[in-house]
Formats: structure tokens, C-alpha cells, sequence
């Protein structure tokens, strides 16, 4: 097994991003019969996305000689507007590789922050193979978008701010795209409290870490399709598998329609401004994929680049599917 990321390591990270990343409010969400629901805001984070704790985190780690030819990433968006600004705040070059169907929102706002965009196919895979070679002909250095350690300390110390605003939580929901998120809330946690439930909520259309915890091993998904654009990887990483496997107690699913349904929820009813992988976690509330036992539970609002048209969009799938003649 892969070598666990320590509190220490996170508690590290923390001091390192300190003045750089915002520490996120919890609020509490206005939902009926579950208990008091929380929302870790990270939609509010710089860049708009957690993101930005591990890409700053792994890049001040960097050497100096390490940075002088700049550094490079694959992503969906978030990871590459947090490599982006990252990178600027210490002087080094970006060059990012989307997918080619990326969100404009997250295009134009990693090109508005100074990175040099590349496009390949629609999967990690696919984006993470074009980044090593153009890494390699470049001598850039590569930032992983999770599965890293320097990159789990930096998402960690979300945990360490939950646990500090909350002690008395009972539970933590996550988002899952790679699994970096998660590894390190669940390794900020569970180290200091393992009475704490850790929850990772992935797509019905890209369940693979639970896929793979099932298994035994990292699997990878033959294909993934969500309207969570950021949590369609098709494998979790080697060593957020190992993390998932030692420090997370169970992974649900929500539907894409749940996923839209909590998106408009939490701009109507909350007044937050969320994308469709941060709303994953408030799908599973609402749908009570979840049980609470009075306690307080956190549901990590990953992150909120969405465009107004989608928003549109969501609305007007949500209408149309309210307007199905129901079975009789």
C-alpha cells in the first residue's frame, strides 16, 4: 500500500497556503426532516473551486530549478484555473490540457489567469498522456490534479477547517472525481477522529471509486457520462484509492437529475451559486441517500463555475421532467 498522508503533512499545508487561500464559511442549508446540514463553501474558494489548496500547495513545494521551465496539468477546468493562478503568484509558466469538452466558463477563465491551453479528447486519460508528453518535450513539471500527496495535503486541510468550525459533526459528504478531495478530508478526519463518517458521492454514470473499492483495486470504467463534468474520471488514483480504502466508510451515487434538482435547490433555496460536481453531495442529502442521527452533517460544496446558460438549462430539464404524465 501506498504511503498514507499524514495530519502533520496537512497541518503543514495549511501554514504553507496560509494569506493565499480563503478559509470557506460553513452555512447551514435550509433542509426539512435530516437534521442540521451544513455547506463547507468551497464554491467561494479562489478560482471558484477547492482546487486551488493543492495546486498552490504542490507548486510552493516546487524548487526554484523545478519551476524555471514552468509547470504543466490535464483537467476539466477547475484544477486548470488553480494551476494557472498558482503558478502566476510564484512566477512560473502554465500550459493546461483541457478537454475538448470543456465548460467555456472554465476555458476562458484558465486562459483569463495566463495558462497556455492545449485540447485532447474527452477523458483523463487521454488529457493525462498528451500532458506527460508535452511535459517531457518541454521539461515542465507535471501537477497532477489528484493523485499526488503534495496534492491530497493541500485538500486536506478542508477537513482540518471542518473539524475546527465543527467539532461536533457527525458526518462529512465529498464529491468524488479522482478521489484527491476525499483522500485528504478522509485523511484529516479520521486520523484526529474516526468517529466522524466520511462519504464520498459520486455520479450514477461515473462510480468509480465504488466500483473499484468493491473490487478490491483501482478500476477502470469503460465510460463515464454525468452532467458533473469534474467528476468523470474513469479511474481513481493509486494512492487515493489506498486512502479511500483505509479512511472512507461508504460511497454513494445520486442521479443526474438529482445532481440538477440540487444545483437549482441551492441557487432558490440557499442563495449559492453552484456547479454540478460541488451540488453532488446536496443531491445525496435531498435524496436521503444519507442517515443522519441529529448531529450535524457537512456537505462539501466543491466547487460553483457554472455559466448562466447552464443554469438555464438545468432549469428547463427540471420543468420538462416535472411536466412527464405520471403512471397511473
Amino acid at each position: 500500500m501506498s504511503a498514507l498522508v499524514s495530519v502533520s503533512a496537512i497541518q503543514e499545508a495549511a501554514r504553507r497556503i496560509d494569506g493565499v487561500v480563503r478559509r470557506t464559511p460553513l452555512v447551514p442549508l435550509p433542509v426539512d426532516g435530516v437534521g442540521e446540514i451544513l455547506a463547507k463553501c468551497e464554491n467561494l474558494q479562489a478560482v471558484g473551486a477547492f482546487k486551488m489548496r493543492g495546486a498552490y500547495n504542490f507548486i510552493a513545494r516546487l524548487k526554484v530549478a523545478e519551476r524555471r521551465h514552468g509547470v504543466i496539468t490535464y483537467s476539466s477546468g477547475n484544477h486548470a484555473q488553480a494551476v494557472a493562478l498558482a503558478a502566476g503568484l510564484v512566477g512560473a509558466r502554465a500550459v493546461v490540457v483541457m478537454p475538448t469538452t470543456a465548460p467555456d466558463i472554465k476555458v476562458d477563465g484558465a486562459r483569463s489567469l495566463g495558462a497556455e491551453l492545449l485540447f485532447e479528447g474527452t477523458t483523463s486519460a487521454e488529457r493525462k498522456r498528451r500532458a506527460e508528453n508535452v511535459a517531457a518535450e518541454q521539461r515542465l513539471q507535471v501537477v497532477p490534479p489528484f493523485d499526488h500527496p503534495w496534492i491530497i495535503e493541500g485538500q486536506g486541510t478542508v477537513g482540518l477547517e471542518i473539524l475546527k468550525d465543527c467539532p461536533e459533526v457527525a458526518r462529512v459528504l465529498v464529491p468524488v472525481g479522482g478521489g484527491g478531495l476525499l483522500a485528504g478530508i478522509a485523511a484529516a478526519i479520521k486520523q484526529q477522529r474516526p468517529d466522524v463518517q466520511v462519504i464520498g458521492v459520486e455520479p450514477e454514470g461515473a462510480p468509480k471509486m465504488q466500483t473499484s473499492l468493491a473490487a478490491g483495486h483501482p478500476v477502470t470504467l469503460a465510460h463515464v457520462a454525468s452532467i458533473a463534468d469534474g467528476l468523470l474520471p474513469v479511474r481513481p488514483g493509486d494512492l487515493t484509492f489506498d486512502h479511500a480504502r483505509q479512511f472512507v466508510d461508504d460511497i454513494v451515487t445520486v442521479s443526474d437529475d438529482a445532481i440538477a434538482e440540487a444545483v437549482l435547490w441551492l441557487f432558490h433555496r440557499a442563495k449559492l451559486v453552484v456547479e454540478t460536481s460541488g451540488a453532488a453531495t446536496v443531491a445525496a442529502v435531498l435524496r436521503q441517500q444519507t442517515q443522519g442521527d441529529g448531529r450535524p452533517t457537512v456537505a462539501v460544496l466543491s466547487g460553483g463555475n457554472i455559466a448562466l446558460d447552464s443554469m438555464v438549462a438545468l432549469a428547463a430539464r427540471q420543468d420538462s421532467a416535472s411536466k412527464q404524465p405520471r403512471d397511473a
